[in-house]
This record gives structure tokens, sequence and C-alpha cells, in this order.
């Protein structure tokens, strides 16, 4: 098994091991509301969220111990995101991580209450995990918030985007929210539990910006050249909902072109770490060659 596939099959051992004992079972109430959550949290995925939060953390001396429970309070942010995202105001899609999204498989109202839900879990999640320090929290929730936030805005964004002609720079602002913010604070947030200085905090910072972009370049890319099997999401979506995209501001080739150089950089800008980034430079490496 390849290095990488290890890395986010233990990411995903250890994350959802805790997510199932943080997120009440079936049997808790309201039962439908924690099936609904549940539903959307264990289908299929990489975990690649909580995979940059390991990755950052380790590269810098933190245990697994310390980085677990912000780990998981990523993916639960990450999965309201995608509730929502796929609701019918939103992108009114069927298929989500290899399975039918919550609003097909519950209800409208069930999809919008398990967003709100696991949002607020995800707050809690670092506001209670007493292995770090208070103000260590603190900030950790802060730059969670702001990240939320953005990625708010940039959903917002994108619809507004939707069936008009928009620029380079558009198109990377909007995703810089609604993509990067999250990934972005993932890989802080690893640096922060790991006691990273200010310095090594700006090149975590630089990688965070350029992953996230490179994430959004490809996943525009693959919703494009991959079938709805191989994404677990319905692909050519975009072109459907006329969505702004890469591909159709600069063409697949050039965008391809685009993906390569920007994991060039992600790749690059980790050099002045005088640590093991092994398993960032990993990543990089395969958000630019992924095929799901």
């Amino acid at each position: 098994m390849p290095e990488i596939d290890k890395l986010f099959s233990e990411v995903r051992q250890l994350v959802d091991h805790e997510l199932d004992r943080l997120v009440p079972n079936e049997g808790g109430e309201p039962k439908r509301l924690y099936a609904a959550i549940r539903w959307s949290l264990f289908g299929e995925g990489k975990r690649f969220r909580p995979a940059l939060v390991f990755s950052a953390g380790r590269s810098f001396g933190s245990d697994d111990a310390a980085l677990i429970r912000t780990a998981a309070a990523v993916e639960m942010m990450h999965t309201y995101s995608l509730i929502h995202d796929d609701l019918p105001a939103m992108d009114d899609d069927d298929l989500r991580r290899g399975r039918a999204t919550v609003h097909k498989k519950f209800d409208e109202a069930t999809a919008i209450l398990a967003g709100d839900a696991l949002q607020a879990m995800a707050f809690e999640t670092i506001a209670e995990d007493l292995l770090l320090d208070e103000s260590l929290r603190l900030k950790l929730v802060s730059e969670l918030s702001v990240a939320a936030g953005q990625m708010v805005a940039g959903q917002q964004l994108d619809l507004e985007a939707e069936g008009k002609k928009v620029g380079l720079d558009q198109i990377k602002h909007i995703h810089q929210g609604k993509t990067g913010a999250l990934i972005r604070f993932s890989v802080r947030a690893g640096g922060l539990i790991a006691g990273a200085s200010d310095e090594e905090m700006a090149v975590l910072n630089d990688f965070g910006e350029k992953i996230g972009l490179l994430f959004q370049v490809t996943d525009d890319i693959l919703d494009v050249t991959s079938t709805s099997a191989e994404l677990g999401k319905t692909a050519g979506k975009d072109i459907t909902s006329r969505k702004a995209t890469y591909p159709d501001v600069l063409g697949l080739a050039r965008a391809c072109e685009l993906a390569q150089m920007i994991k060039d950089e992600a790749i690059a800008s980790l050099n002045s770490l005088a640590r093991d980034s092994t398993s960032l430079r990993s990543i990089s490496e395969y958000v630019s060659c992924r095929n799901n």
C-alpha cells in the first residue's frame, strides 16, 4: 500500500473512532437527527482535512492525542458544509460520498438541522478538549469560526456567479473561502497544536493557501473528466449548474497546467521548514493526481 494510502487509512480509523465516540448513536434523541448526522459522517471519504491536521501536527512533534479532537471537529465542519451544499436551494444534488444525500435519504428539514448540529458540535469538540491549554482552545475556536464564515461567504459568491462570465481572480476569490478556508485552517491547526513558531506558522499558512487552491482546481477538473462512481458525487454537475470553474475559464488543458504549477509551488513552500514534511508533500502529490 502506498504511504499516502496508509496515512489516509490510519487517519480515517482514528477520526472515525473519535467521531463515533462524540456523536450520539441512533438510539439517542432525537433519533432521526442523529441517524442523519451519522449517515453523512460515515459515508465514503478520505478524511483529507483531518489528514492535514495530523500531518502538520506530526511534522512539528505533536502526539496524536492532542490532535484527534480538532481533526474530528474539522470533519464535522466539513460534513456540515456538504449537507447544506447539497440542499435543493443550493446545488440540489442527490449523491454524496457514494450514497444518497441527507435530504434525499431523510428530508430537507432534517438535513438542515443535521448540518446546524454538526457545526455547533465542531466548536464544542474543540472547546471541551481538556488536553489542550485554554488559550490554545480559544485560538483554535476563533480561527475555525473565521474559516466557517469565509466558507459561507464563498458559497454565496459561488451561487451568485452561476451562469455569469467571471475571471480567474474572481474564481480564486470565491474558492479561497468556499474550499480553501477550512483546508488552510486544517494545516494551521496542526501547527498551532504542535507549538510551531510564528515563522513556521507563516510557512504553513502559505502551504495551506496553495493546497486549498490546488484541491479546488483538481476538483473542477475531475468534475469534467471523472464518472459519478469515481467521484462519489454527481459528475458533470458544475456544467449543468453553469458554475464558474477553472476549466470553464481556462480550458481543460490550461487548468491541468495550473494544477501542476500550484502543486510545485505548494511543495516548494515547505523547503524552508527544518522539519520532516514528508506527509505534507505526499498530500500535495495526492491532490494533484487524485481520482476521487
